[in-house]
């Protein structure tokens, strides 16, 4: 009876040493994997990391005239009147989509899902990629109110509108090539000697057009740029303006200011909408050249590239600051908002220049 029960508590021992040892080696497998899955995971975050610093790089200027020559194939008796222009609109949008990083306002994993500085560096670009489609579409391309449009152009339009953030079915990426696409046919046209159906008309109206949208658009930045300290303001909506009216009632004087996680946006959507502008102005500068000359309005297209150009200098601090000022600490927005206004200030004198006969 004694042996059965001591073979039978050295049976027991026997097992349970063996499950002892069955269970270590299940912890020492998992242990095993998830130390590897943790690597995994910490080394994806390093690289992401590390691309998110790279991607936060903003692109550099480029030549004009160069990327012209490269649209039509080398071939320099091909830059006929707006094949600056429209090969500029087409390297501004080729530059958005395939800078370092690629195209990130509507990625969904790290590291473009962590950034939003370059995002909205890509919306300031965009917005001005919109206006100058839309102002080829309505008044470059066409000889008077009741011309038709052009068609390719008429396509490139709707397809810059797409939803700036869509990642699928359809992706933004796909939409905008498609735009690009449109614009490439329009310019094979336009340089065509044979083609008469593409045409551009470098007219002073036609200039005026898009600079009063490139006024109000660089107005909206400079006033939120301003608003990053917080500031009261009078009601001037209605100002010179007798018998006029609103339609909802507002208070003769307001605060007006940006909330405080919003201004790297607005600093970042005014470097793109800056870089976007001196792009196009170099172009308009070549193409409307002769208009510009007989309106003695060169210097001032030069004045205003100047003043963006200031716009796009290095921004050594790890964040953008928003001290007082006049305060012990800089404020980025307000160094921002005097160079777009003055830029702006002088878009409103060259609109003057332009009106004059």
């Amino acid at each position: 009876m004694f042996k059965k029960i001591t073979a039978s508590a050295r049976s027991a021992g026997s097992r349970l040493t063996t499950g002892w040892k069955d269970w270590r080696s299940d912890m020492a497998e998992s242990n095993r994997w998830f130390g590897i899955g943790a690597g995994v995971i910490v080394v994806y975050l390093l690289v992401a990391l590390v691309l998110g610093v790279i991607w936060s790089f903003e692109p550099e200027p480029f030549d004009v005239r160069e990327a012209a020559v490269r649209e039509v194939g080398g071939d320099e008796s091909r830059l006929v009147t707006g094949v600056i222009t429209t090969s500029a609109l087409i390297n501004v949008v080729d530059t958005m989509l395939n800078k370092r990083g690629g195209y990130l306002s509507n990625d969904v994993a790290p590291p473009g899902v962590w950034l939003d500085n370059i995002p909205n560096w890509e919306y300031g670009v965009l917005i001005q990629v919109r206006d100058l489609t839309k102002a080829m579409r309505e008044a470059y391309s066409r000889s008077q109110s009741q011309s038709t449009e052009d068609k390719d152009l008429a396509a490139a339009e709707p397809q810059f509108n797409f939803d700036n953030s869509n990642w699928l079915l359809p992706a933004t990426e796909k939409e905008y090539g498609e735009g690009v696409k449109a614009l490439r046919a329009y310019l094979k046209r336009l340089s065509d000697p044979n083609e008469p159906s593409a045409q551009f008309y470098t007219r002073a109206d036609n200039l005026n057009y898009w600079l009063s949208t490139v006024e109000t658009r660089l107005g909206s930045l400079s006033q939120r740029l301003s608003a990053s300290v917080g500031q009261r303001r009078l009601n001037t909506d209605l100002a010179g303006s007798p018998g006029a009216a609103n339609a909802t009632r507002l208070p003769e004087e307001m605060e007006v200011k940006t909330p405080w996680m919003e201004i790297d946006d607005v600093f970042y959507e005014a470097r793109g909408t800056s870089w976007a502008l001196i792009q196009f102005f170099r172009a308009m500068e070549i193409d409307f050249a002769d208009v510009l000359e007989k309106k003695n309005a060169v210097v001032s297209v030069q004045q205003i590239v100047r003043e963006l150009e200031g716009t796009q200098q290095t921004v050594y601090s790890p964040m953008i600051l928003n001290g007082n000022g006049f305060g012990m600490l800089a404020n980025h927005s307000l160094v921002m908002a005097n160079y777009i206004s003055r830029a702006n200030a002088a878009i409103i004198d060259l609109r003057e220049l332009l009106k004059q006969g």
